[in-house]
């Protein structure tokens, strides 16, 4: 596997890239890494740590996509940002994956205009897994990639949840939640309200109903909306 990793995304970057580098080579994963970024600044703190491998491989990009500027914008513009280079690197098929911690929305335009979206997906989602005081694991979606959703999206967003949970997860028949105001059918503003009956009828769920806050970390649902 041929893994491209942006070490100049994230906060402390590239001394953060480095040293996740330096752990991962320590396990029995074996996969060559592709390091995008500043080369001079990124291969002196490899020495500086003692990072080697004959799977590292380094990939210059002189350029990089700050939090702050406008995703589409500076995709266009700055073609030499790791960002940049690493989607195209993705999109050729000289890797496999592509990884960064930057700029999200780039990482979103990047990835709907070079790989595209699974035909019938709308909106990609980030989700993260959320610890439950049972012991077990949840996922919690979406966590940031989308300001301004619309009902028919959630209700993909539970589908795509559902699938991370079961095939990744291991969680049989995973439990859907929407995260609401109030655990009655009918409460919550007027895009919980439109989603409920579209979680409702989906049959490619397992949907139980609404959440509030304090159930994140219970068991009511393994995939929180």
């Amino acid at each position: 596997m041929n893994i491209g990793l942006d070490m100049m995304g994230g906060d402390f970057a590239p001394l953060e890239a480095v040293k996740g580098i330096q752990r991962f080579i320590t396990t029995n994963f074996n996969a060559q890494v592709y390091c995008i970024g500043d080369e001079a600044l990124v291969t002196s703190l490899v020495k500086e740590l003692g990072v080697s491998s004959p799977n590292l491989h380094f990939i210059h990009a002189p350029e990089v996509i700050g939090y702050h500027e406008h995703p589409t914008k500076a995709l266009k513009e700055k073609q030499k940002s790791s960002i940049s280079i690493g989607f195209h690197l993705l999109a050729t098929g000289k890797i496999d994956a592509f990884i960064s911690a930057g700029n999200t929305g780039a990482m979103l335009v990047g990835a709907m205009f070079s790989i595209k979206a699974i035909p019938g997906v709308l909106r990609p989602t980030i989700a993260t897994v959320m610890p439950k005081l049972n012991g077990s694991t949840g996922v919690l979606l979406d966590v940031g990639l989308n300001a301004d959703c619309k009902p028919e999206q959630l209700n993909q967003f539970a589908i795509l949840g559902s699938l991370y949970a079961e095939h990744i997860l291991g969680i049989k028949e995973p439990g859907v939640g929407l995260i609401n105001v109030g655990e009655e059918e009918g409460k919550g503003n007027l895009l919980a309200q439109a989603t409920y009956p579209l979680l409702k009828e989906n049959t490619q769920i397992h949907f139980k109903g609404n959440i509030e806050g304090r159930d994140l970390l219970g068991s009511k649902a393994d995939v929180m909306v």
